[in-house]
């Protein structure tokens, strides 16, 4: 098992069909924890149940609503920002987490996130931070 930071394959061609909309508010995309023992990746399609942090103790299933989906242009790179995501009274481990889309059929995958190891938190706040939205940094970005 193994967690590989990736845009998922099929996302690349959902996009030419019209699956996703990142206008802030068009589609609804979430951020779902994964342990150690999940398998995600390039070739991830849907969201997954198998190996999300367990429900409880700070954590909800399907994990948290993003915000502040802005596409836009860095360079000749198209990419999209987040709000930062933080869960409260939080005690869990994740490896690592999948953006997917909650508003489309199937909850079709966009991308796997390898944390490069667990993080753990203990009664406290596990916050995702979103790097810069530009070509070098961004999560979801299509050069």
């Amino acid at each position: 098992m193994a967690i590989t930071s990736a845009i998922c394959n099929s996302f690349k061609t959902q996009i030419l069909t019209a699956v996703h909309n990142f206008t802030n508010g068009a589609n609804t995309f979430r951020l779902a924890l994964y342990t150690s023992s999940a398998t995600l990746n390039k070739s991830t399609t849907v969201y997954i149940t198998a190996n999300e942090v367990a429900n409880g103790n700070g954590y909800t299933t399907k994990g948290a609503a993003l915000t502040n989906v802005t596409p836009a242009l860095s360079g000749d790179t198209a990419c999209c920002d987040f709000s930062d995501v933080s869960f409260t009274s939080a005690s869990f481990t994740a490896r690592g987490c999948l953006i997917f889309n909650d508003t489309a059929t199937n909850d079709p995958a966009v991308c796997a996130v390898d944390f490069g190891g667990d993080k753990t938190v203990s009664s406290g706040t596990f916050t995702i931070q979103f790097p810069a939205a530009d070509a070098s940094n961004a999560i979801v970005r299509i050069a």
